[in-house]
């Protein structure tokens, strides 16, 4: 499936965005007698039959449920994943009221069905690292199941997003936030945008707990004026965002930056920056002998539609101190958070929760 052509232009981001997977939506109806409903094609490339009217929502897919709270239709949602209950750092924030949501997974993200279908849902959306789950529920659950995910694309984000805003009948205000995000990162970009490709800092990831742990495709770091290493590999698996490598590719890719996903309290980090640069197999890397490693945010199971932008603008600084505007992130990420899920103070909350001020001041 390609990018709409229109969705490229709208950005100056538009360039590294393209071939990039992304949600088409196909106009239909089913049934006699039946309001009509519509079709979209999913990250699988499966054709899902959506009814007319979504009122009762199943989401494994914390990406998918953070939209649909900024679309303002977290009144809708019967039921979450394990993962956003219990380990999400931004979601209660977000939405204070999770409390009453149903969790109809474990820990393995494996669906509770009895559960799921005493919530009667209209439709359930699935993550594609969950290969494989989403025929087996609507075969069970008889419902429609729609695999949604940005995989590290912008454009992947922007058409969920837009999709999303059509199953809910969101699509004004969907259509508003795309252009939103957009702005901001196009106003973002601008100083690095002008950077040459050789000068480019090259960057290496370690996200998910794991030092070889590595995302294939993370557009905040080329938007901002990096190079991703590990752009290109093949993942781990169909639908996974991530490869594992050795640490002898590392040194043979010897990176100017490394980042390590700061998504999590302190206490809860398995993989840190100082023991990244306590590591007597990495000395001899690049960014270990300048002290050119550092924290970012990463994915929260798949991203944030507020916390991505933030992250993106944070990079910017990172890697373009020299151009980048100097402005108080935390301000700025409240703003943000407020424009997309119309709470205030919530990355000042965050960065208290993930102890963050230090190295986002820099």
């Amino acid at each position: 499936m390609a990018e709409p052509r229109a969705a490229v232009k709208a950005t100056g981001i538009g360039p590294l965005l393209g071939g990039v997977l992304v949600l088409a939506l196909a106009a239909g109806g089913w049934g006699q007698g039946k309001a009509r409903g519509f079709e979209i094609v999913d990250n699988l490339g499966r054709k899902v039959a959506v009814p007319a009217k979504v009122e009762r929502i199943i989401s494994l897919e914390p990406e998918a449920t953070r939209i649909i709270i900024a679309l303002g239709a977290g009144d809708r949602l019967v039921g979450i994943d394990f993962f956003l209950r219990h380990y999400d750092r931004v979601f209660p924030l977000v939405f204070p009221e999770v409390g009453r949501l149903k969790v109809v997974s474990n820990q393995g993200q494996e669906l509770h069905y009895e559960q799921a279908l005493r919530l009667r849902p209209d439709i359930v959306f699935a993550s594609p690292s969950e290969f494989g789950a989403a025929a087996a529920i609507e075969s069970k659950l008889r419902v429609p199941v729609a695999v949604l995910a940005s995989m590290g694309r912008f454009a992947g984000l922007f058409g969920e997003i837009e999709t999303l805003g059509r199953v809910l009948g969101r699509e004004e205000r969907a259509g508003a936030l795309v252009a939103y995000l957009r702005a901001r990162l196009d106003e973002a970009v601008r100083a690095s945008s002008a950077t040459p490709s050789e000068k480019r800092p090259s960057v290496y990831l370690a996200f998910w707990g794991s030092l070889v742990r590595t995302p294939v495709a993370y557009d905040p770091v080329e938007a901002a004026g990096g190079r991703n290493v590990a752009a290109g590999l093949l993942p781990d698996y169909l639908g996974a965002p991530a490869a594992t490598v050795s640490i002898e590719r590392m040194l043979v890719w010897d990176p100017d930056v490394i980042l390590v996903q700061g998504s999590y309290p302190p206490a809860e980090r398995r993989v840190t920056v100082e023991g990244i640069l306590r590591d007597p197999r990495l000395a001899s890397l690049k960014a270990v002998r300048t002290g050119r490693v550092g924290y970012t945010f990463g994915y929260w199971y798949w991203w944030d539609p507020a916390l991505v932008l933030v992250e993106t603008i944070y990079l910017c600084r990172l890697f373009n101190s020299e151009k980048a505007a100097p402005e108080d992130l935390v301000r700025t990420g409240d703003e943000i958070f407020q424009e997309v899920y119309g709470r205030p103070g919530v990355f000042s909350a965050l960065c208290r929760v993930l102890e963050c001020h230090e190295w986002t001041a820099r």
